[in-house]
């Protein structure tokens, strides 16, 4: 049985205490629906694929220290306001799946947009909100 990533895991362990004061309640609110939707698509996905192996969470809330520190970090990150999360996908399996006619509904069906595999080697970038390309698959 494939477990949903937590909350805990989006938080990357303690990242809601330690910089609880840039914790707002919007972002809070954002941080679940991501999670819901991150969660809702991994559902599909397993149920699409048995024998898949449980994906974790690389990236979830970044504040912005966490953010400038982050290695190719886009300045204006989706993950520092709650609306984005990398999902943990070494093998491209997933990433290669939300490409297939079947992710592209997922997708689609549970509001996220994909950042293109292309740029994301091992991990897979879904957000909840649209890019300015407003394209279901973009590139940064």
């Amino acid at each position: 049985m494939n477990t949903p990533i937590t909350l805990k895991e989006f938080y990357k362990g303690d990242r809601d205490v330690v910089y609880a004061d840039q914790l707002t309640p919007e972002i809070q609110a954002q941080v679940l629906r991501t999670l819901e939707r991150a969660n809702a698509l991994l559902a599909v996905f397993y149920e699409a694929n048995p024998g898949a192996y449980r994906r974790g969470c690389n990236s979830g809330w970044r504040p912005p220290a966490v953010n400038a520190a982050t290695k190719n970090a886009a300045k204006l990150s989706k993950h520092m306001t709650g609306h984005a999360i990398d999902i943990a996908d070494p093998d491209g399996t997933l990433d290669k799946w939300c490409m297939t006619p079947a992710g592209q509904q997922a997708l689609t069906d549970i509001g996220l947009w994909l950042e293109h595999p292309s740029a994301t080697p091992t991990w897979c970038h879904v957000q909840t909100v649209p890019p300015g390309s407003g394209r279901r698959v973009f590139y940064p």
